[in-house]
């Protein structure tokens, strides 16, 4: 069976609150983006043991840290899961707030699910990606989520950016997210990001933020530089993704920008 875990971003990005366990509240919109995409096959594999392979990206860490695995060690504590044949074609950038390991591992929950029918609701599956990271359990429906808590307590909210363009330039920076939460001081927002999210798209930009960007930004000047050109090239709303390196745009237009051929560059219509 083959899937395509796709990558996100976010839409606002507050962090209100650090906890006990050493985790932060927040609230974020969890948007998919649903063409840039990894490739993820399995088959059950004839030779008695797991055997994993990987193209594309170059996958950093040992093997046994690979979340697909993860995933199947999580998933055997349910069901019996047969000796598998897995490979990742590797596209999506690692270290750029697009969930690109995060959604791989849920991928692997749900594809175990189907070819295995194990009959797992989604409400299962959330809980067991919750498991593998904080973020894991929003490609389990994968639908645009407003997300509080640590990033996994998910409620319905509006919101539509059909017909816009998304533009995504991905620099060749890896921003620890360690690093990125260490410089944050946590605030409870004056306003909720749903209200902030009901006004026009043209208001986004002087009222919903990424928190992390000041720090990051001023660490790595050249991603702040990436969004200023988003939006001197006309875009409706631009931010980092989550703790970034990653800079989306939302425009209204197809965007015509020259990119330093260093960059990876994605663009879709929404």
């Amino acid at each position: 069976m083959i899937v395509f875990p796709n990558a996100k971003i976010n839409i606002g990005l507050m962090v209100t609150s650090k906890r006990e366990d050493g985790y932060h509240n927040l609230e974020t919109v969890f948007h998919p983006v649903y063409q840039l995409c990894d490739i993820l096959e399995v088959i059950n594999n004839n030779e008695n043991k797991d055997a994993f392979t990987a193209t594309g990206l170059v996958i950093d860490g040992p093997t046994t840290d690979n979340l697909c695995l993860k995933a199947l060690a999580l998933m055997r504590e349910y069901a019996a899961i047969p000796p598998l044949k897995i490979h990742l074609h590797k596209q999506i950038p690692f270290g750029a707030g697009l969930g690109g390991g995060s959604a791989d591992a849920s991928f692997m929950l749900k594809l175990l699910n189907q070819q295995y029918h194990l009959n797992l609701s989604a409400y299962e599956l959330e809980g067991m990606a919750a498991r593998l990271g904080a973020d894991c359990p929003v490609f389990i429906e994968n639908k645009p989520v407003l997300a509080k808590g640590i990033g996994n307590e998910f409620s319905h909210i509006e919101i539509s950016l059909s017909k816009l363009w998304l533009h995504i330039v991905i620099p060749c920076i890896h921003v620890p997210t360690a690093h990125a939460y260490s410089n944050i001081l946590p605030a409870q927002p004056k306003k909720p990001l749903e209200n902030l999210l009901a006004q026009p798209i043209e208001k986004w930009k002087a009222s919903i933020k990424n928190d992390f960007e000041a720090s990051v930004f001023e660490r790595q000047p050249e991603i702040a530089a990436l969004k200023n050109e988003m939006y001197a090239n006309g875009a409706l709303y631009a931010a980092m993704s989550g703790s970034g390196s990653a800079v989306f745009g939302l425009f209204s237009d197809s965007p015509q920008i020259r990119w330093d051929k260093r960059y990876t560059i994605h663009t879709e219509q929404l």
